[in-house]
C-alpha cells in the first residue's frame, strides 16, 4: 500500500480516531508520562507439560519458556492491533510490522557485554519459526560480530563531548519525525512493538521497566524468575505450583481499559493453552 502524506516509513497515520485519543497526545506528549502497569502471575503447569512434549525430539536447541512468551506476545499484538500502535510527535500511528526485541548477555559475568536482538514476525509465523529465529539471533549476538545499533553506538562514543551533544539533538529531531536511518536503528529495541526483559534468567524478580520517549515502543514485558508460588482454590485451600510473574508497562494513550483487559485475557489464554501457539500468529482464537 502506497504511503500517504503524514505516514512514516515505520507506521501509518491513524486518520480516524475518537476525539479522546486525538486529544490525549496533545495534552500528554511524552510516552514516559503515560505509563500504565499490569502485573500477572502465570501458572506454568500447562507450559511445562507442553515443553516436555515439544522437546522429546526437537534436536540440540530445546524449546523453553522464553520461546513461549515471545510467541505469545507476538500473537497477542498481531490479534490486538491497537497494542501495536505508537505515538510520535503528538500523532498516533499503526506500526507496519509486529516485532519483539530483547537483550542478549554475551557472557554471564560482571564484565560480560550485551547485544541487541530483534524478531520481525510475519502472520504466517508460529512457535517453531520463532524458536528458530531466536536461536539464530542469540547465536549471532554471542559471536564476535556486532549488531548494527551497537556498532553505531561504538562510533559515537569516540566523538568529543560537544559533538555528541549536537549529534544527540539532531538524533532526537530525526527520531521525533521518523527520519532516523534504518541502518542506525535496525536492532534498536525501542523501535520494536514490544521489548521483553528476561530478568528471571539472571535470578531477579519481575519488576516494571520504564518506557522511553526515544523510539516508538509502547509495550515492555519483564519476565521474572521461575519458582513455586501459592494458587488459591475457591474453598480457600491452595496449591504450590511452579509459576512466573510478568510485569507489563504500556502506553495508556493507545486504547481504553476494556481493550487492555481483553488483551491480557488473550495473552493468558495463549499461555494457559500453549498448543495454540502452533497456529499461525494471525489465526484467531476464542478467549
Amino acid at each position: 500500500m502506497a504511503r500517504k502524506l503524514g505516514d512514516r516509513k515505520d507506521g501509518t497515520l491513524i486518520r480516524s480516531n475518537d476525539s479522546m485519543h486525538v486529544i490525549m497526545p496533545l495534552m500528554y506528549p511524552n510516552r514516559c508520562d503515560n505509563e500504565a502497569y499490569i502485573f500477572e502471575r502465570i501458572d506454568l503447569t500447562s507450559i511445562n507439560r507442553y515443553l516436555a512434549q515439544k522437546n522429546e525430539n526437537c534436536g540440540e536447541y530445546e524449546y523453553n519458556l522464553f520461546h513461549v512468551l515471545v510467541t505469545a506476545v507476538l500473537k497477542t499484538l498481531t490479534l490486538r492491533p491497537k497494542m501495536n500502535r505508537f505515538i510520535a510527535n503528538q500523532r498516533m500511528y499503526q506500526r507496519n510490522e509486529v516485532s519483539a526485541a530483547f537483550t542478549v548477555k554475551k557472557v554471564f559475568s560482571d564484565k560480560g557485554g550485551e547485544a541487541l536482538a530483534a524478531i520481525h514476525s510475519k502472520g504466517s509465523d508460529n512457535i517453531d519459526s520463532i524458536h528458530d529465529e531466536i536461536f539464530r539471533q542469540i547465536s549471532f549476538c554471542r559471536s564476535e560480530e556486532k549488531d548494527p545499533s551497537t556498532a553505531a553506538m561504538d562510533v559515537l562514543q569516540k566523538l568529543p563531548g560537544f559533538v555528541l551533544k549536537l549529534v544527540g539533538a539532531a538524533a532526537r529531531f530525526l527520531d521525533r519525525h521518523g527520519w532516523m536511518p534504518k541502518s542506525v536503528i535496525a536492532t534498536d529495541p525501542f523501535y520494536s512493538s514490544a521489548v521483553l526483559a528476561n530478568l528471571g534468567s539472571i535470578g531477579l524478580h519481575a519488576g516494571y521497566h520504564h518506557l522511553t520517549n526515544w523510539g516508538t515502543c509502547s509495550v515492555f514485558c519483564v519476565v521474572g524468575e521461575i519458582k513455586k508460588r501459592p494458587f488459591y482454590n475457591e474453598d480457600g485451600s491452595f496449591e504450590m505450583r511452579e509459576s512466573v510473574e510478568l510485569g507489563l508497562t504500556i502506553d495508556e494513550r493507545l486504547a481504553d481499559g476494556y481493550y487492555y483487559s481483553k488483551t491480557i485475557a488473550l495473552l493468558k489464554k495463549l499461555l494457559e493453552e500453549p498448543e495454540l501457539l502452533e497456529k499461525r500468529l494471525d489465526e484467531k482464537v476464542g478467549y
